[in-house]
């Protein structure tokens, strides 16, 4: 016992220990209508189109480095949307440009300029012992501001998540509904950055949505297993790191992937067909089996 609470007596622990566990519930949470909406690749899309913006930032004030990079996020995102939406291009294609020229502007701005704020390596794989007041802070309003969202336009974004076309003719607004969901997900891969970095982000985001996806049928009860998966991910994760002396980001997504491991022997074939459905968007809410 006393091995196991000897990380908690360093503040530094205690604020990555909180800060993991809220970052990977958030993750999870979010996660769901990305999966469910077959764009599981924008998560790591966006999150290397937010490097972008977090390098470009530098050359002009490297204090607000954290300002470019989430309007350079939320900038992507929404470009993503409209070029998906008024073209041929299906949304991964609209991704790989959008936000492979983003990451590639990043890494070529560094190369020329270099950089005048926070270690490019502290972007890409995150630094979650180095945590600050002011990031925590920044995590929870983002987190509420997501809970707020989806509690106040719970009906629109399942109706949009599951049939867009249908919600559109019922009356929804399924173009700003989907550039508020891009703005929230853009939000919470900036303030994850720290704990996990651009190049595991995507895997929290994916990963306790599918496993949610394998255990219900329910989709309020998938935002629930979601939420306390990814959670529980970064709380464990974040435990072994220390004691496993590796990064935190890699340990966190490691654990969820074990979780997932454990839920597959589990469920076997019924959960595989329950996720098959998850690289198809425009299918029903009945005809993937979500209620």
């Amino acid at each position: 016992m006393d091995t196991l609470l000897d990380p908690l007596s360093y503040a530094f622990f205690q604020k990555g220990l909180i800060v993991a566990t809220i970052s990977g519930a958030l993750l999870g949470f979010i996660g769901v209508y990305i999966v469910l909406r077959g764009m599981s690749y924008i998560g790591h899309g966006l999150s290397h189109a937010i490097f972008g913006g977090y390098a470009a930032m530098q050359l002009f004030a490297a204090q607000l480095y954290v300002l470019g990079a989430g309007l350079w996020g939320v900038a992507s995102a929404l470009a993503i949307t409209n070029v998906a939406r008024r073209s041929r291009l299906g949304a991964d294609a609209a991704i790989g440009v959008v936000t492979t020229a983003s990451f590639a502007l990043g890494v070529a701005l560094f190369a020329r300029f270099g950089s005048s704020g926070p270690a490019f390596d502290n972007a890409l794989f995150g630094s979650i012992l180095g945590i600050t007041n002011a990031q925590i802070f920044w995590l929870l309003v983002v987190t509420a501001f997501t809970g707020i969202v989806v509690f106040t336009r719970y009906r629109a974004l399942m109706f949009t998540t599951f049939d867009p076309e249908v919600a559109n003719v019922s009356g929804v607004r399924t173009g700003r509904t989907e550039a508020l969901l891009m703005v929230m997900l853009s939000l919470a891969i900036l303030v994850t950055l720290t704990v996990i970095g651009v190049t595991l982000v995507a895997a929290m985001l994916v990963i306790p949505a599918v496993i949610a996806r394998m255990l219900t049928d329910s989709f309020a009860k998938m935002l629930v297993l979601s939420t306390v998966v990814g959670s529980f991910a970064g709380l464990v994760g974040m435990y072994a790191s220390y004691f496993a002396e590796v990064p935190s980001g890699a340990m966190i997504v490691l654990v969820g992937a074990v979780i997932f491991i454990i839920v597959l022997a589990a469920t076997g074939a019924r959960g595989l067909r329950r996720s098959a459905g998850l690289d198809s968007h425009t299918e029903t809410p009945a005809r993937q089996g979500v209620r």
